[in-house]
């Protein structure tokens, strides 16, 4: 393609500088290597050459090259010993092992100069993995899926993390290359293509990325620096270090990084991976810094852009303001709503769903947000969290599935094998009245049959054997009387593939038509999109299993939600100020696939009158001003 030159309003002061950049004449390459004494350039492609770099006082090595252009293949040679990819490579086309190529980042071009993001409240997710999403696995493959997503009416992808990692298939939290998009999804280009047209489609993009580790093949990373510490552990692999020796150059390498997805790839939102796995205990911790240079320079890009937690900590700092003693990340997964309405409906009990199972539980993720606030938590065998009372509701992600909760939680099974399609519409329903940031896991619309696994392909069998066996120590509580796929089976990756065939029968094309109707019926309504955790109020009955939810809005407008979640028929109260409003959308309607016993009415009656509902239903009432 050819070289672009970004409107004026898109010039910013920063630019990725350790990593390969074209120039006029050339090409200047740059590394931070303190742990290196001689650093040596090797150009392999298209004319192999050998060019000693200059070591600087900070301990990068810099040179340029005249006779290299972008698409160039490189190493660095370390102390006359091994050939290694560029640790800030932008492109691996050949694996982690392999050459690095000099990418051009003003050579894609753009036409979304006009798109300035979404506002963090108009966020309604849906979580996909790449290389199973479609049957190509890749960026262009989920292009071709985009008009059904808007559709469908969810406003961002989320990408699980696409850095390039070891083999052709993992979740991609084994990333080594962390600039560098996987070339088997289709590399840069293919990932800048994906995003440009996201937003010709008015859809954000989120990236997951992960800070806390990295991979266990192709991590040259610590030959090059102390990017890591044995002060610290971590589940998944050696800690990063944020607060020792020489950690100034290893957060600027993870800054860095945030701020690349937002400048080149015009990323909106990043989703920050397993947090609790960071250690800073320095006075400026790593995620206030991250945080402070990201909403700065999403500010020199005249855009909105948003930094999102995945927690179990349910600690408010994450998100609170500066002036509160916070971090001031922009929003959190809320994992406390989803253990809360699963444990309910499916009646787990292994691991820390043993926490959980109560309407009680469900009316707290809903009125508050983190289930333990402070409590005494027996799967913890401690008190735990703190209370989010306070946190406005666009502050938390919630969620009835995703990647994590099917494969690690449920040995892949997800909610359409462990739930009636009415059980299956009632979460649904749920989740979309929450007064937060909804998000759906790719094929939870219409109820996918597929399972979702964790899968990989290392090439080394001694580690594939280790990973398998770590994992199954990690998640030994969740495996119990279940089955456990080799995540290095080729035939575990090909059965998470999506079944697109499904969304044309039965009960799938039903269920796809309820979450339709259902996420429509919540954009077009404010008293049910506004996030206004303090208008809303819940009522419930533990014995009986219903609950109440009323969503107020400034303008008037109210929404009144009657849930039964329980096996038998049940006569709910009518909140007080419910009269007269009118049926909006009814769980067991035929036309969603139900058979209903019995039909809510079609206006409210005055409080204290009772609705009659069906085993595992809901109804929405809106009284519009």
């Amino acid at each position: 393609m050819s070289k672009q030159i970004l409107p004026a309003q898109q010039v910013c002061p920063w630019r990725l500088e350790f990593t390969a950049n074209p120039e006029p004449g050339g090409v200047r390459f740059r590394t931070w290597a303190p742990l290196v004494t001689n650093l040596t350039l090797h150009v392999v492609r298209p004319v192999p050459a050998i060019i000693p770099m200059e070591r600087e006082t900070d301990g990068s090595f810099a040179v340029f090259e005249a006779s290299v252009a972008a698409g160039a293949e490189y190493f660095y040679q370390l102390n006359g010993g091994s050939l290694r990819p560029d640790p800030v490579s932008r492109f691996q086309p050949r694996g982690v092992h392999e050459a690095s190529q000099v990418v051009d980042p003003n050579a894609f071009a753009w036409s979304d100069h006009n798109w300035k993001g979404l506002a963090l409240s108009d966020f309604i997710f849906y979580e996909l993995h790449t290389g199973t999403f479609t049957p190509e696995g890749t960026f262009d493959g989920v292009i071709g899926r985009l008009p059904y997503l808007r559709e469908l009416g969810v406003t961002a992808i989320e990408l699980m993390p696409v850095a390039t990692f070891a083999g052709a298939r993992n979740w991609g939290y084994d990333g080594v290359s962390l600039y560098a998009p996987h070339a088997a999804y289709g590399g840069p280009d293919g990932l800048k293509r994906l995003v440009n047209a996201c937003h010709r489609e008015g859809l954000a993009v989120v990236l997951d990325v992960v800070y806390n580790h990295l991979g266990p093949e192709g991590n040259y990373l610590g030959e090059y620096g102390p990017y890591f510490t044995d002060r610290y552990h971590s589940p998944w692999g050696e800690a990063l270090n944020f607060d020792g020796a020489q950690s100034d150059g290893v957060r600027r390498f993870f800054i860095d990084n945030a701020r690349y997805w937002l400048t080149e790839y015009h990323i909106d939102a990043l989703r920050l991976d397993a947090i609790h796995g960071i250690f800073d205990f320095g006075a400026y911790h790593i995620l206030h810094e991250l945080a402070d240079e990201f909403h700065q320079q999403a500010r020199a890009l005249k855009r909105k852009a948003w930094l999102i937690a995945e927690s179990d900590l349910n600690d408010t700092r994450i998100i609170n303001r500066v002036a509160q003693g916070g971090y001031r990340l922009d929003a959190q997964w809320n994992d406390d709503f989803h253990h809360a309405l699963h444990a309910l409906l499916t009646e787990s009990r292994h691991g820390y769903f043993s926490d959980f199972g109560t309407v009680g539980d469900v009316c707290v993720a809903l009125t508050e947000g983190y289930v333990y606030n402070g409590r005494q938590s027996q799967y913890r065998q401690r008190r735990h969290g703190v209370s989010s009372a306070r946190n406005p509701g666009r502050q938390f992600v919630v969620f009835n599935q995703n990647h994590d909760q099917i494969a690690n939680a449920e040995g892949g099974a997800r909610l359409s094998r462990l739930l009636t399609l009415e059980q299956q519409k009632l979460a649904s329903l749920i989740l979309f009245c929450a007064p937060n940031l909804p998000m759906l896991f790719m094929g939870e619309e219409f109820g996918a049959s597929s399972p979702f696994d964790y899968f990989t392909s290392f090439n080394d069998p001694g580690l594939a054997d280790a990973v398998s066996k770590g994992r199954q120590r990690e998640y030994e509580s969740f495996f119990r009387n279940r089955t456990f796929r080799d995540p290095q089976a080729v035939a575990t990756f090909e059965e998470s593939r999506l079944g697109w065939s499904e969304i044309a029968r039965a009960p799938h094309r039903e269920l796809l038509a309820f979450n339709r109707e259902l996420i429509n019926l919540r954009t077009r309504h404010r008293c049910l999109s506004n996030c206004r955790k303090d208008l809303t109020r819940v009522e419930s009955s533990e014995a009986e299993r219903w609950m109440t939810v009323e969503r107020g809005d400034p303008s008037g407008s109210a929404a009144f939600v009657f849930c039964n979640l329980g096996p038998a028929a049940r006569e709910i109260p009518i909140p007080s100020g419910a009269g007269d409003a009118m049926l909006a959308l009814f769980t067991g309607d035929r036309k969603f696939g139900g058979a209903p016993t019995m039909l809510p009415p079609a206006v409210l009656e005055s409080a204290p009158g009772r609705i009659g509902l069906p085993p595992f239903s809901a109804a929405i009432y809106l009284r519009t001003r």
